[in-house]
């Protein structure tokens, strides 16, 4: 285990994976939760654009926007004091056009304060990630599952499955540790797979539906901890029923102000 660490850096989760000591990530959107986090010593926060899903109720990620996510990277980035915060690039403001890659990561980093930005794909969208890496932005990549490409697979299915796909998520990998990418994301591909990526490359493999064998894990915060009940994938694992909980106090505050029972002599002035 590293000692204590006042930050976490893109150079602290280096020295993790050497010191084989896993990442740990997870999902924020708002102050509050944010705080709550990084008081636990979460290594990474991710400002996902699965906000988009959960905070929102879209359907997909694509719909959220550059400035909703500066937005919520903004209040995150406040309630936040040691942990390393990501921040995802929206749909449509990287792809195929890398001068708008590099102003709407320039906005990120200048309006938030976040200390990354995480791009979707590979050799496809490297001259995105190589400009925006000239401005001194860390970047850190995302392969296998790509939400912001539902459209084009059509479904949420396990990707990587045949040889083809997985040597080129193998390659893109290499390209995106060889372009300056300080760690890399993978999504629901097999758990060999995974554990291949991470002893290919020397940059930090965290996944997500990824095995056990990469170098640290995310859960989007709101499915980990039972706010969510619709999303169940094999990769879940909820440490909390949250949604029920809620429900349970919400109904006895009902019950409490409609028996007048609150507030009593105690809660009033």
């Amino acid at each position: 285990m590293l000692g204590k660490i006042s930050k976490v850096t893109t150079h602290v989760l280096n020295e993790m994976k050497l010191k084989n000591e896993k990442i740990a990530m997870l999902t924020a959107y708002d102050y509050s939760i944010a705080s709550l986090l990084d008081d636990a010593n979460i290594d990474v926060v991710l400002v996902g654009d699965s906000a988009s899903n959960v905070m929102a109720g879209h359907k997909t990620t694509l719909p959220i926007t550059l400035n909703e996510m500066i937005y919520h990277a903004s209040s995150v980035v406040r309630g936040v004091k040691r942990a390393l915060v990501v921040v995802d690039l929206p749909f449509g403001t990287y792809q195929g056009n890398s001068k708008e890659a590099l102003l709407s990561a320039i906005r990120i980093m200048k309006e938030s304060g976040a200390d990354a930005v995480k791009l979707e794909g590979g050799k496809e969208i490297i001259e995105s990630v190589d400009r925006i890496l000239t401005a001194g932005i860390p970047v850190m990549g995302h392969l296998g599952l790509t939400p912001q490409s539902i459209h084009k697979f059509g479904t949420y299915v396990v990707r990587a499955t045949e040889k083809e796909e997985a040597d080129k998520l193998i390659e893109d990998a290499k390209i995106l540790e060889k372009a300056g990418c300080f760690a890399i994301v993978l999504e629901k591909i097999p758990a060999a797979l995974g554990t291949e990526v991470a002893n290919t490359v020397k940059i930090p493999v965290i996944g997500i539906g990824a095995g056990n064998g990469v170098d640290g894990q995310v859960l989007v915060l709101h499915d980990m901890l039972g706010i969510t009940q619709k999303f169940s994938p094999r990769f879940l694992r909820r440490y909390n029923n949250l949604a029920e909980q809620i429900k349970f106090s919400v109904s006895a505050y009902i019950n409490d102000v409609k028996s007048g029972s609150f507030p009593n002599e105690r809660e009033q002035y």
